[in-house]
């Protein structure tokens, strides 16, 4: 029979700290080199879109055509021109940022879900002979899920800043409604329902990686 030493306990473990209920990333220079350098990306993208003779735009998400389909992995990357995207920098950069709270992997997974769903809720349902760009229906979906987080793993932090976000981009929710012919209120609608899903499968995540975490916590491991 053999004993080993007790494992030792993470700091977030032995400290109290809940990792799902970070407010802020664990490593903050390194969520907002990821958020500028998505954001720099969209700029890179809109100045080819400008330089080259080829009209990028129409790789966006085509309604109800099979070859528009393609567009759901490029729509978020394109924009209407300057104007477009600069109304979408500040939203990104910020939304973008906080939504690493959990790590930079789980906002991959965050922001892989809000992509993909979004863009076929707006192929579903968008008016015909349209295409849909823009990142707005991701930033869309990464303060959704940062509105709604908090209430799924009862955290009274991530709350705190559901209602300072709420407060500051409040007028983004009359974006969620049909309005301007020139908006897509469809790819913003379903951006948001995208990010509460998110948020759903991440607490359920998390929920099942600490009660794995209790059920074979630390100590000796007798053989």
């Amino acid at each position: 029979m053999t004993t080993l030493p007790p494992q030792p306990v993470p700091a977030s473990e032995s400290s109290g700290t809940d990792p799902a209920k970070r407010v802020l990333p664990p490593s903050p220079k390194a969520a907002a080199i990821v958020a500028l350098a998505f954001t720099v990306l969209l700029y890179l993208v809109e100045l080819v879109d400008v330089v080259l003779p080829a009209d990028l735009d129409q790789g966006g998400i085509l309604a109800r055509d099979v070859s528009g389909l393609d567009g759901v992995l490029w729509a978020p990357l394109l924009h209407a021109g300057w104007g477009h995207l600069f109304s979408n920098t500040v939203p990104v950069l910020v939304f973008a940022f906080l939504a690493m709270a959990s790590g930079i992997g789980r906002w991959v997974l965050v922001t892989a879900i809000i992509w993909v769903l979004s863009g076929l809720g707006v192929w579903l349902i968008a008016p015909d002979d349209t295409v849909t760009v823009g990142a707005s229906g991701v930033a869309f979906g990464w303060l959704a899920f940062l509105l709604v987080r908090g209430i799924f793993n009862r955290a009274a932090g991530q709350i705190l800043v559901a209602v300072l976000l709420l407060g500051i981009w409040s007028g983004m929710l009359w974006g969620l409604l049909p309005g301007d012919p020139g908006v897509s209120w469809q790819g913003h609608l379903f951006g948001a329902l995208s990010g509460v899903f998110a948020a759903w499968v991440v607490a359920r995540m998390d929920k099942t990686r600490a009660r794995k975490t209790v059920a074979g916590g630390p100590g000796s491991l007798a053989v």
